[in-house]
């Protein structure tokens, strides 16, 4: 017997149905999707070839003009007809006309007007050009070196220090394994160190 086959009997003796009815709806852009039954808090998925995936939170339109609306994913959140959009209010509409008219071209005054601007700054900095690279250079490094020189003769003089080559350092000794015995390592460097004294 085959594994089919032997299923298959099963079924009889237990008498259990396992085919399960499932509702399908198409959406507007052609999507297959599938749920228990098309009713608020059912799961929903969309329908592939391999699989069925959880619809995604959103809105959706049907085809029959039903709007269904998922704000879990996978979950229906509700089923009905679907609401005509609302105009635009009024003045929304003239918020749009205004700024279109903000977005128009420049006009011929206003051009003549933004050019005598450039042309003042311009002749501001025109001293600032007439000068070559070198001596805007040379003036910049001096004015650092003056803040410099302000910065250093406002704070306090520094206290000279002396050395003194005759004062000796206090030699520390180290005392931890005196009552050890001396290898042959430890003799052969107590006689280079006798060479250097």
């Amino acid at each position: 017997m085959k594994a089919t086959e032997i299923l298959s009997k099963a079924k009889e003796l237990l008498s259990i149905e396992t085919e399960v009815k499932l509702a399908q709806a198409t959406l507007e852009n052609g999507t297959v999707i599938e749920a228990d039954e098309m009713a608020a808090g059912k799961e929903v998925f969309i329908v592939t070839e391999d699989e069925r995936v959880a619809l995604p939170v959103g809105e959706y339109k049907l085809e029959d003009g039903q709007a269904l609306i998922v704000e879990e994913e996978g979950i229906i959140a509700s089923i009905g007809e679907a609401q005509e959009e609302e105009a635009p209010a009024e003045e929304e509409v003239e918020a749009a006309e205004e700024e279109k008219e903000e977005m128009e071209y420049a006009t011929k005054a206003e051009l003549s007007e933004i050019r005598e601007m450039v042309e003042e700054i311009k002749s501001m900095l025109e001293p600032k050009e007439e000068m070559s690279a070198e001596e805007l250079a040379e003036e910049a490094v001096e004015d650092i070196v003056e803040e410099v020189k302000e910065e250093l003769s406002a704070e306090e003089p520094v206290e000279k220090i002396t050395h003194n080559p005759e004062a000796s350092a206090k030699k520390e000794l180290n005392l931890f394994a005196q009552k050890r015995v001396a290898t042959t390592f430890d003799r052969v460097l107590g006689k280079i160190g006798n060479f250097n004294k």
